[in-house]
């Protein structure tokens, strides 16, 4: 056994794990995804505090991000990474199907699972932190009524979402979405999480059957450890042709 083998053992008996970087890191997929799909543009819708804009960018993305968040607490954060970033432009409001006032309900766990539709007990019996802990009204938008503010009609836009729950409310108000954009990112529930969610079979029906995009990757994401269930993952979907190529420069791995 080699020494790098006797170390590996050694932690994960302290319940740690050593896995090779970045090639481990779906933010470092993410990027060869986009660089792939040639996207000019991302819309990351759920921003939270600018974790995802900051992963594409440590591994090469440079293109622009264009991030919406709703919650002041996380918005703030959120504007402070971006601040340095002239690429990177970042809009205090949430996206659904029609423009009006909507309620947040404040998750514990920094706002990560927060939403506008109630969260189901199962979600908060898996993962107590993420309990709503208060409320707070936004101002929503139509992501067809934003479009023109963020994109060009030559841009090759990529769209993540993060909004727990309310995608499908999000695409509605997207019609635009089917002919501009070069790829989909959005979480999908196994299991009923919120209130009114779509559980995956519908995220993958309406991603290549309205949007005719190809699922591309599959990403782990939120589990009960109690049972080792998956309840969420993210499905990535890209439209399948060949991109153009040389828009950009290939990710790169962090120094």
């Amino acid at each position: 056994m080699t020494l790098l083998h006797r170390a590996r053992k050694a932690l994960q008996r302290l319940g740690l794990d050593v896995n090779r970087f970045p090639q481990c890191s779906f933010d470092y997929r993410a990027a060869r995804l986009l660089q792939h799909a040639g996207a000019d543009v991302v819309l990351d819708v759920g921003a939270n505090r600018g974790q995802y804009g900051r992963g594409l960018r440590r591994f090469g993305y440079r293109g622009r991000i264009v991030s919406f968040e709703p919650l002041s607490g996380p918005f703030e954060a959120l504007r402070r990474c971006a601040a340095a970033d002239e690429l990177w432009t970042v809009f205090p409001y949430a996206l659904g199907e029609e423009r009006r006032a909507v309620t947040m309900n404040v998750a514990g766990n920094g706002g990560l699972s927060s939403s506008v539709l109630p969260m189901l007990p199962r979600h908060a019996e898996a993962c107590p932190p993420s309990r709503y802990v208060g409320r707070q009204e936004v101002e929503q938008y139509r992501l067809d009524d934003v479009w023109r503010q963020v994109a060009k009609p030559q841009d090759r836009v990529f769209v993540k979402l993060d909004v727990q729950g309310y995608e499908a409310a999000v695409l509605r108000g997207a019609e635009t979405l089917a002919q501009h954009c070069c790829g989909l990112q959005l979480e999908a529930s196994c299991v009923p999480l919120y209130e009114g969610a779509p559980l995956l079979p519908e995220v993958l029906d309406l991603a290549r059957g309205r949007y005719g995009l190809a699922l591309a990757a599959v990403v782990p994401g939120f589990t009960d450890h109690r049972t080792g269930r998956m309840l969420q993952c993210d499905l990535v979907f890209l439209r399948d042709h060949e991109p153009a190529s040389g828009r950009h420069r290939d990710p790169v791995s962090p120094a």
